[in-house]
C-alpha cells in the first residue's frame, strides 16, 4: 500500500516562498496522480493543484495560478508544490493525494491516498 508523507512546511513571511515534498513510500509513485490540496482553520478543503502521473497535466486553482507551481521528481518518488509570494491567506495545512490514473481532477473525493498534511503559516 501506497503510503504519502508531505514535508517543507513552516513559518514563513509574506512575500516569501517554499517547497512542499510529498514523498511516497510502499510503491511507486509514477504510477499516480497526485493533487495538492490545502485547509485553512474553520474552512472548507481547497484545491491547489494537479498533476498527472506524467507531467502532462496540469491544472492550477486560479486564485494561485502562476505563484504556484506543481512537478514531481519520479525517480525521487517525490511530488513538489513550489509556492511563491506567500500571502498570509495562504496560511492552510497543505495536503499531497494521489490516484493510480491517467487523469487529474480538483476533486478531493477522486483522490485515494492521502498524506496527513504539513502546515504553512505566513505572517504579514
Amino acid at each position: 500500500q501506497v503510503q504519502l508523507v508531505e514535508s517543507g512546511g513552516g513559518s514563513v513571511r509574506a512575500g516569501d516562498s517554499l517547497t512542499l515534498s510529498c514523498t511516497a513510500s510502499g510503491g511507486l509513485l509514477e504510477f499516480y496522480s497526485i493533487g495538492w490540496f490545502r485547509q485553512a482553520p474553520g474552512k472548507e478543503r481547497e484545491f491547489v493543484a494537479a498533476l498527472s502521473y506524467d507531467g502532462s497535466l496540469t491544472n492550477y486553482s486560479t486564485s494561485m495560478e502562476g505563484r504556484f507551481t506543481v512537478s514531481r521528481d519520479n525517480a525521487k518518488n517525490t511530488g513538489y508544490l513550489q509556492m511563491n509570494d506567500l500571502k498570509s491567506t495562504d496560511t492552510a495545512v497543505y495536503s499531497c493525494a494521489a490516484r493510480s490514473n491517467i487523469y487529474i481532477s480538483d476533486e478531493a473525493e477522486w483522490y485515494n491516498l492521502w498524506g496527513q498534511g504539513t502546515q504553512v503559516t505566513v505572517s504579514s
